[in-house]
């Protein structure tokens, strides 16, 4: 199924790959992710780090149907399932605009954002945030703010927070805070 087109100008979208290049497992060279995002007709594909960040543009508009398009693609063209987040401009604008901690205060590596399909039920709740201070957390549109001062490595709380009962069900991705600035610049009107 080829996601609908609006036949209007081109949008921007940022592509978010889950669990490639990490520990030798699930290789997924740029050049060739950015090869797939081409061969589904997108344009002016470019790549941000090796952790699976990709920008492109797409008459396409609906940003469920270009990740299971690509999610597709990628099975296919490298033989193994990955799960693929796809956002438009607006909403990556959005998740910083809205973000309730001080990001400008902080390394970029004690803020992430964790990246939902869905937005999370009431499973959370089940975590008692207050048990990992001064780590935090907190909930956005399909996003999950989280506040790590020693990183995201040492946290308790992101391990608590990926539990399988919590997530099952929810594709769900994690950017420290300076690639979600850096996806945001990418995708904006003006790059």
């Amino acid at each position: 199924m080829t996601p609908r087109s609006d036949t209007g100008r081109p949008r921007s979208y940022a592509a978010l790959l889950r669990g490639i290049n990490v520990g030798g497992n699930k290789k997924v060279p740029m050049a060739e992710l950015r090869t797939v995002l081409e061969g589904l007709g997108h344009q002016d594909v470019r790549t941000y780090l090796q952790s699976g960040n990709a920008v492109f543009r797409s008459t396409a508009t609906d940003p469920e149907a270009l990740a299971r398009a690509l999610e597709r693609a990628i099975e296919a063209h490298f033989g193994f399932p990955v799960p693929c987040l796809v956002l438009d401009a607006d909403r990556l604008a959005a998740v910083a605009a809205d973000c309730p901690y001080p990001a400008a205060e902080l390394e970029g590596r004690q803020l992430h954002a964790v990246f939902l399909a869905e937005q999370p039920d009431d499973r959370l709740t089940s975590v008692d945030a207050a048990a990992f201070a001064p780590e935090s957390y907190a909930v956005g549109d399909r996003v999950l703010y989280l506040y790590v001062p020693d990183g995201l490595g040492r946290s308790k709380l992101a391990e608590a927070l990926s539990r399988p009962a919590l997530v099952k069900g929810n594709t769900a991705t994690t950017r420290n805070w300076n690639t979600v600035v850096k996806l945001v610049e990418l995708t904006s009107e003006d790059a």
